[in-house]
């Protein structure tokens, strides 16, 4: 009868980047493995950072017979524009990361920042922005150190709504 017109869903691939060389290496392996070979112009990634929760904005507190003194603005302030410049620091990394893969315009790289919780944040991220695929980088931990820190992947791989692809950094030996 006509034509038959095709949709293509824009594809959204979310890499969880942040100042280690764990997380530089899923993008770059993302980059090769899953976007360098793809044809389809209509790919999105989107380069996640999660900056960590905001201090407490109080002098001073008082809990159960405990005194402590949480930060003031001077401290707050520093805080902050540390987090900034650590922000734009990973995204200038991840940026030039990017720039080092010919793809030819195909693909529109996109920056956002969360804050808070980073297993919690990525996850809510992931689905609000439409995440096709999550990529994050591994640090490997050992069985105390996951169990103290918690791992971030391992939250994400059993509770992002899209599919998670987590890499490990290759070590030599």
């Amino acid at each position: 009868m006509g034509e038959e017109i095709k949709m293509t869903k824009e594809k959204r691939i979310m890499v969880a980047v942040d100042e280690s060389e764990e997380s530089m290496y899923a993008l770059s392996w993302c980059l090769t493995n899953l976007l360098s070979h793809n044809t389809n112009k209509n790919m999105t990634l989107l380069l996640f950072y999660v900056q960590p929760p905001p201090p407490l904005y109080s002098s001073s507190f008082e809990f159960k017979g405990f005194s402590g003194y949480l930060f003031g603005g001077d401290v707050i302030a520093s805080m902050e524009k540390y987090w900034r410049e650590l922000s734009d620091s990973v995204m200038s990394r991840a940026e030039d990361v990017c720039r080092g893969f010919d793809t030819d315009g195909r693909i529109r790289v996109e920056k956002k920042v969360g804050r808070g919780d980073a297993k919690e944040v990525i996850c809510t991220a992931a689905e609000r922005l439409g995440a096709d695929i999550l990529v994050m980088g591994c640090h490997d931990y050992g069985f105390f150190k996951r169990a103290l820190l918690g791992s971030v992947s391992n939250y994400c791989a059993k509770n992002a709504k899209c599919p998670v692809v987590v890499v490990k950094l290759p070590r030599d030996g």
